[in-house]
């Protein structure tokens, strides 16, 4: 489960709409998503059209008489999308909390205890806009900070006195957090936004999001129509922003999970080298060298990709370039494949092999038989 806290201090900047839309876009591709509203003004709680007796508060507060668990307040609002309501009664919290001990925890215990926690790849929390106790709760509950700032001046000058609090929360809780800043309502249109994006690159360098999201007024109007964007307009810019910036955290996650793993394997590795060289050689003295072959004298990158690669684009299945044609050789065990070349982002078949068959997308796919 992948923790990520949408905070900055400035209100207008897109905070709620990156929450939303976010969300949104994640749980499209496939991810189950929670996203927990811990703002009292509770706008990503009106903006998805969540009705609850019950909201975050009844889950932190220690002397509500309503006491509650996360589990039993949280609302499905789509396919793989649930969201954890907030409401107004939430801004007494930090004041109920004043006395407590580890009161900047509650939250992070709170996920910590959550019965439903495997069942989410990601968890976003839509922070209030200050640094208060429920800012705090957040980070200290999050391994991620998106900080979405507005291409102006007043919006950079505030991401430093938030990136002194997650130092704080460091140095006094050794809490960790990695923060990552978003460049939001961007209008192209304006030579001043180009100007402030500079500057946005210059000052935090590698921690800008490779995503930006524009100016869109489809986003408003999916708030006024209380749904998310890929419900209200799916073919829209802001749509298309939003589904971009879900990938690129999706794509981030699993290369991680794949160092992790890959971490993992070497160290089974040196138990089991022996065996492991034995298989490859057992398996390379079955295979069989082919060579594809397409001529695409326009083409910038050629991949060759079927079933022996899992239909997947990557350096083991690009093709190099021979004049005007493109060749990839492999060794292939034997038995039958389907496969297509990708010429710049076109799937095409095989002009050079005459066995083809239908494939579930209407299409067909070349046929090889070794």
């Amino acid at each position: 489960m992948r923790i990520i806290a949408i905070a900055n201090q400035k209100g207008g900047c897109g905070k709620t709409t990156t929450s939303v839309n976010l969300a949104a876009a994640l749980a499209f591709n496939g991810k189950k998503v929670l996203l927990i509203d811990l703002d009292p003004q509770a706008h990503a709680t009106i903006g998805l059209a969540v009705d609850s007796d019950f909201n975050i508060y009844n889950v932190l507060s220690p002397i509500t008489q309503k006491k509650a668990k996360l589990e039993n307040i949280v609302k499905n609002v789509g396919k793989n999308f649930d969201v954890v309501p907030s409401g107004i009664v939430l801004s007494t919290l930090e004041q109920e909390l004043s006395d407590e001990i580890s009161r900047e925890s509650r939250l992070a215990d709170t996920l910590a205890n959550f019965v439903n926690a495997r069942y989410y790849d990601f968890v976003l929390i839509d922070c209030p806009p200050n640094l208060g106790l429920l800012t705090i709760n957040a980070i200290r509950a999050s391994s991620e900070i998106i900080i979405p700032v507005e291409a102006s001046r007043f919006s950079i000058d505030g991401i430093g006195r938030l990136i002194e609090i997650v130092e704080l929360i460091k140095d006094r809780l050794n809490h960790s957090v990695n923060y990552q800043v978003l460049v939001t309502m961007f209008d192209s249109r304006l030579k001043h936004s180009f100007t402030m994006l500079e500057k946005i690159k210059k000052n935090f360098g590698d921690k800008i999001m490779a995503n930006i999201i524009h100016v869109n007024v489809k986003l408003k109007e999916a708030q006024n129509a209380a749904t998310h964007i890929l419900n209200y307009d799916k073919y829209s810019r802001g749509a298309k922003d939003y589904f971009s910036l879900a990938r690129e955290l999706i794509t981030r996650f699993e290369a991680s999970a794949a160092g992790e793993n890959a971490l993992d394997a070497a160290l089974k590795e040196s138990r089991i080298k022996k065996e492991i060289k034995e298989l490859v050689r057992q398996e390379y003295a079955r295979l069989n060298e082919i060579i594809f072959s397409i001529s695409a004298p326009h083409a910038k990158n050629v991949y060759v990709v079927g079933d022996f690669n899992d239909w997947k684009q990557d350096d083991s299945s690009r093709m190099q370039r021979d004049n005007d044609a493109w060749t990839k050789k492999l060794a292939l065990p034997s038995g039958k494949y389907r496969y297509r070349f990708v010429v710049d982002d076109n799937w095409v078949e095989d002009p050079n092999n005459l066995q083809k068959t239908a494939n579930p997308f209407g299409g067909q796919d070349s046929l090889l038989e070794i």
